[in-house]
């Protein structure tokens, strides 16, 4: 059995599940998240918590065992406690401010980047410091990523949109020539 897929998801209080077949619909204190899974999978509330079961032991449905119980699991973490990621500006006269609800990102281009965030998505910024949230976290994650898409982080000065904690692997310059003047 699957170690991921075989552990029992815990529903904490506040938070409704009403499962029909494949489609899960989870109701929390952050919003809504609702999705379709396989109808291989067999998705069942037991004792407050959601239970996935697999038909058989092909690859397949080893895989999906574990993938269905893990987005279960983010779905019931996103609509209880919501997810967050950051990202730090690196860089001189690198600077992110919001217009309204917009992130406007002033990062070494001769314009301002405006990034709209989806629905269900928040910004926030203190000093260098950009947070994305929201309660679906495949969609936070792809936000971020669109953000440090702008500009990545360079490895000669370390530059960019970076995660928080991301270590940026650094490269030397040039060398320079030892003679001075160049030349034979």
């Amino acid at each position: 059995m699957s170690r991921i897929g075989r552990l029992p998801v815990t529903i904490p209080q506040g938070v409704q599940v009403n499962i029909q077949g494949p489609y899960v619909h989870i109701k929390g204190p952050k919003g809504e998240l609702e999705r379709t899974f396989s109808p291989r999978m067999k998705i069942a509330l037991e004792d407050g918590r959601l239970v996935v079961s697999r038909p058989t032991d092909t690859p397949e449905d080893k895989a999906l065992h574990g993938t269905t119980r893990a987005l279960l699991a983010n779905m019931v973490q996103g609509v209880s406690a919501g997810f967050e990621k950051k990202l730090q500006l690196e860089g001189v006269g690198y600077r992110a401010e919001l217009e309204g609800k917009t992130l406007v990102l002033y990062v070494g281009y001769s314009h301002p980047v405006r990034v709209e965030p989806p629905s269900g998505i928040t910004f926030a910024v203190e000093k260098n410091e950009i947070t994305v949230r929201g309660i679906d976290k495949e969609l936070v994650g792809q936000v971020a990523a669109d953000i440090r898409a702008v500009r990545p982080p360079e490895p000669y000065h370390g530059k960019g949109i970076r995660y928080a904690g991301e270590k940026i692997r650094r490269k030397a310059g040039k060398a320079g020539k030892a003679g001075g003047k160049g030349g034979k």
